[in-house]
């Protein structure tokens, strides 16, 4: 079975993300992700991509990846840097076919999805046909703002630009009840099913100890049934890669993995594989 992995992170190799990426089993560079790709059927990756709004740095190899330019604490300062041409800014990256699309961060950058200043984004996305994946649930630190990535937050934003297409990131985690009732309800929603784990599981323990958390992601994505929004991805390198495809297996009804491991992610970030 062919698999995308919808969302994952490539840093410069230093010391936290070595030992990140090391201490899941892995090593933090793209000739790493490449075998290990080849090793587990992963055919494409998309980038979400951080730190830099400048075209030159987000160069990756186009085999192997597309990227989401990203809007992240680092470029905004927490919300408190003003960018004026940020919109200009946006559409260089989405002008190229390597870029599928924009990411966005509204937890770190304490900024409403509806603020001002993120509608030129979803005019240029919905004009480009490439979507707005978007940051959702628990974040990485707690100075991160919950209410700014709560799913109701992306609920308002989705209904008022219907012609842009939407990814929540990580299903929304933990509020898998909000997050279920925004991607039934609103067409131009999908959501992938990155982050949900942390670092080396074993994974028949971790569903024999956590057999409630399970069983609410079970209950949710079943009670939805929209299979065809819903999309695999890691948020590597958080996670060991075979590790996560196993998890979400476990998770998903067989009959839907090649629409969740593959199809719906090259579809709605139009890779064209």
């Amino acid at each position: 079975m062919k698999i995308i992995d919808a969302h994952l992170h490539l840093f410069p190799s230093e010391p936290k993300t070595d030992t990140m990426a090391q201490g899941v089993g892995h090593q933090n560079s793209v000739a790493h992700l490449r075998q290990a790709f080849g090793e587990l059927d992963i055919v494409h990756g998309v980038v979400m991509g951080n730190r830099s709004l400048e075209v030159g740095y987000h160069n990756y190899p186009a085999d192997l990846f597309h990227y989401c330019v990203g809007l992240d604490s680092v470029l905004m300062d927490q919300g408190d840097r003003v960018i004026p041409d940020l919109a200009a800014q946006v559409e260089e990256h989405l002008k190229r076919e390597e870029c599928c699309g924009v990411k966005l961060y509204p937890g770190y950058n304490k900024i409403w999805l509806s603020d001002p200043v993120y509608q030129p984004v979803y005019e240029l996305a919905a004009h480009y046909d490439k979507p707005v994946a978007v940051h959702m649930g628990l974040t990485a630190h707690p100075r991160a703002h919950l209410k700014y990535c709560h799913p109701l937050a992306l609920d308002e934003v989705a209904a008022d630009h219907p012609e842009t297409q939407f990814v929540m990131c990580h299903f929304g985690n933990p509020f898998l009840e909000a997050a279920a009732a925004v991607v039934e309800k609103n067409a131009n929603v999908a959501a992938d099913l990155s982050g949900l784990l942390e670092g080396r599981v074993d994974l028949p323990r971790y569903f024999r100890e956590q057999s409630g958390y399970v069983g609410l992601l079970r209950t949710w994505l079943t009670a939805i049934c929209q299979w065809d929004d819903i999309l695999y991805g890691t948020d590597w390198p958080i996670v060991n890669l075979g590790e996560y495809i196993a998890f979400i297996k476990g998770i998903v009804p067989e009959e839907h993995w090649e629409r969740v491991f593959f199809r719906n992610a090259n579809r709605i970030y139009r890779l064209n594989l």
